[in-house]
């Protein structure tokens, strides 16, 4: 193989132009993906300590088994995927399939029989505690499997759509937006409604007689089934409108750039790693970087409770961490424009570095100085996991170019290991701080308990330094990344060429 050798490029990508509603669709994707997904990192942590009544080390402990187990399940989806072709494509066909399973499987997740509280709201289930933790391993590894069949040929989708930069941008853009979307929406609908529950959490006197004390367990035995009830109706209406979402990704996407994949083997899979070097260097610094963008995910709501002092708060706090993405997504392709996937990638991991610093030095209770950096690590966060996303699509290219293989299915399926792999990481780094910190999960007589000071420092850090310190050697490792924007076009015009060759003969 020749190096590679800038040339002017041809504008392949306007023979692959996305009307708009197929950027719409593909960002109505994401957004139903992130019912699921955001529930689940946002609010499951939460759950299980503060409802279910799981510890928060075992709640780390799951986190860590079955998101390892859902990185293998992507190797598993992407040779799936890699090896199906219908009249529909390779990758819209499990959109439609497992829409529905991915959607209800999160209500599952969000529904562990406890003692005293209807499962589903409807049947008198009740698990001990071994028991609720076998159900919660259960429950989440299935969901992490039907999530890879439905997340990897989502995921590849970009790259059998487009081959043009620009068009790519417009794409990955919408799939931020659509993202930012559901994910701070669900707070906003989650949030208040357990803010206002809270409120009315019964309260036991120390002088309490046993009357009192009767009246005070019933009452919270109340006060958990209209929690569980909160979760219930939330993650079932998703599955109503995540399903239309997806539909409509089927519906209006379409795939343009679709060639025969070869099959390959679990090691062949991870070889790719050997040959591809962009995608080597975009996965080690995506794994130090998400590692701390995944650890805040889950924090965010002990965050708002804790320190900010009304679990409210977490919808605001997402909005300007997570939803500045909102703002910034309509300018990112003509930042990719302006400076190249690469620069982003590179010099945006500041802004977490800053805000992060800042937010753990952020005293208690100082909501608007909080907000403000919070804005400042999402706008890091909002670029570099949207970029990284165009960034894995341009290695399909280089494979392809390199090897003269295309296989999106297990270039996206190496990439989404490493992503499942840095939030069993992250996970259960924020629930593992939890638990050193201290933190006190709910009982049945102690549905709120009061938290240690050294809880709150363990959240503080959480949500603040330990994302700086992964984006820091995030940007050291991204340094060395040899794919520019100039050289991917110079790489796609060559494989066009050849394949242009290939078809004349």
């Amino acid at each position: 193989m020749t190096t590679i050798v800038e040339t002017p490029s041809t504008n392949l990508g306007s023979l692959q132009k996305q009307p708009v509603r197929a950027v719409v669709g593909y960002g109505l994707g994401d957004f139903a993906n992130n019912l699921a997904f955001s529930m689940g990192t946002a609010f499951l942590l939460y759950y299980l300590t503060d409802v279910a009544g799981v510890t928060a080390a075992a709640v780390g402990t799951m986190f860590l088994v079955v998101r390892l187990w859902d990185a293998f399940t992507d190797l598993f989806a992407g040779r799936m995927v890699d090896r199906t072709m219908t009249r529909f494509g390779k990758f819209r066909p499990f959109i439609l399939w497992f829409a529905v399973p991915v959607l209800f499987l999160s209500v599952l997740n969000f529904n562990v029989p406890t003692p005293g509280v209807k499962w589903l709201g409807l049947f008198d289930v009740s698990l001990s505690a071994n028991g609720r933790v076998l159900y919660m391993y259960l429950a989440y590894a299935v969901l992490g499997l039907c999530y890879s069949l439905i997340n990897i040929p989502y995921g590849s989708l970009a790259s059998a759509m487009s081959q043009s930069v620009s068009e790519r941008a417009k794409l990955v853009a919408a799939r931020a937006f659509g993202a930012a979307i559901g994910g701070v929406g669900l707070t906003y609908i989650v949030a208040p409604k357990i803010s206002a529950l809270q409120k009315t959490a019964p309260k036991l006197s120390a002088n309490a007689d046993a009357a009192a004390k009767a009246a005070y367990d019933a009452a919270a035995l109340a006060y958990r089934q209209n929690v569980q009830s909160v979760f219930t109706t939330t993650t079932l209406l998703f599955v109503l409108i995540g399903s239309v979402a997806f539909f409509l990704t089927f519906l209006f996407c379409r795939e343009t750039v679709v060639r025969a994949a070869p099959r390959v083997s679990i090691r062949e899979t991870f070889d790719t790693l050997k040959h591809n070097k962009p995608l080597a260097f975009l996965c080690a610094a995506s794994f130090f970087y998400l590692i701390g963008l995944f650890a805040v995910s889950g924090s965010t709501a002990f965050y708002a409770k804790y320190v900010m002092g009304d679990i409210s708060q977490t919808a605001t706090m997402t909005l300007m961490n997570s939803g500045i993405a909102l703002l910034i997504t309509p300018l990112i392709p003509l930042i990719i424009r302006k400076l190249g996937k690469k620069t982003v990638f590179q010099w945006c991991g500041l802004f977490t570095v800053v805000g992060g610093v800042a937010l753990f030095f952020t005293p208690v209770g100082g909501l608007a100085l909080a907000l403000i950096f919070l804005a400042v690590k999402g706008i890091g966060a909002s670029l570099i996991n949207t970029v990284m996303f165009g960034l894995e699509a341009d290695t399909v290219e280089y494979g392809e170019w390199k090897s003269g293989k295309r296989s999106e299915g297990a270039t996206y399926a190496i990439f989404s290991f490493t992503r499942k792999v840095t939030q069993s990481i992250g996970g259960a780094l924020g629930a593992w701080m939890l638990a050193f910190g201290g933190y006190l999960s709910a009982t049945s007589t102690n549905p709120n308990p009061v938290q240690p000071d050294s809880a709150i420092w363990a959240i503080r850090f959480t949500i603040g330094l330990l994302p700086a310190i992964c984006a820091i050697i995030a940007m050291v490792i991204f340094w060395k990344y040899p794919l520019t924007d100039r050289i991917f076009a110079t790489i796609r015009d060559e494989n066009e060429a050849r394949k242009a060759e290939l078809e004349a003969v």
